[in-house]
């Protein structure tokens, strides 16, 4: 199921202005969305199934909360969760025959989690805040550092035995800095307490350094391990 709106457009914008004020949180270990990177969920919990369709039937954006350390869900009813998140536009959702679901969530942007509402709702909700990338000091360097990375991941591309063609693509479809390291993060970077502090980076030349070097790492790991092969 798709929407009819696209990113940047003021209906779009509009829509999500309005949803943050009562925007379902759906809390996770481990899974942090970006802005612009595509994440894949499999809805089973009965209070997310109800979730996901009141999501579909209505504007269609979610938060996704990056459960706190030292909170089980499986013990905690509602366990606290990172302040800083992703909000996600369901953009594709098939509904199984036992009331399961398969979403697609499509990043929008960074938010700040204001404050948690009472919910009248099986699922929790919150007040949130777009956060903004900081302003560019200077445009050369992050210019310079944005061809560095796209160099640097098409070293990758090179040393990868599948996907390489694949991860050229995607450079290639990212227009802006900002966009190019978040969807270079949520595609490279496993560990979630590094993509938690690069969703929480908001100067995008910073963040593109820490995706540069998580990026050397991988591709001098991937000639080791082929020399020791």
């Amino acid at each position: 199921m798709g929407n009819a709106f696209s990113a940047g457009t003021p209906a779009l914008d509009a829509s999500l202005a309005e949803a943050l004020l009562r925007l379902p949180l759906f809390p996770l270990p481990n899974v942090v969305l970006f802005p612009h990177a595509l994440l894949p969920l499999h809805i089973f919990e009965e209070r997310y199934r109800v979730m996901a369709r009141e999501v579909l039937a209505g504007q269609r954006f979610l938060a996704m909360g990056l459960i706190a350390p030292g909170q089980d869900p499986d013990v905690v009813d509602k366990p606290a969760v990172r302040p800083i998140a992703g909000v996600g536009e369901v953009v594709m959702a098939h509904e199984l025959a036992d009331g399961r679901f398969n979403l697609v969530v499509r990043g929008r942007a960074r938010i700040r989690i204001e404050e948690e509402l009472v919910s009248d709702r099986p699922y929790r909700l919150v007040r949130a805040a777009l956060l903004a990338d900081g302003p560019v000091t200077d445009e050369r360097e992050l210019r310079d550092a944005d061809q560095s990375l796209r160099a640097l991941v098409g070293n990758l591309a090179d040393a990868i035995p599948e996907g390489g063609e694949l991860l050229r693509q995607v450079v290639a479809a990212q227009e802006s800095s900002s966009e190019l390291v978040d969807v270079l993060a949520a595609a490279l970077v496993v560990d979630p307490s590094l993509r938690q502090s690069l969703l929480e980076t908001r100067d995008v030349l910073r963040r593109i350094e820490r995706v540069s070097a998580e990026v050397v790492t991988m591709t001098a790991r991937i000639a080791s391990d082929r020399s020791i092969n």
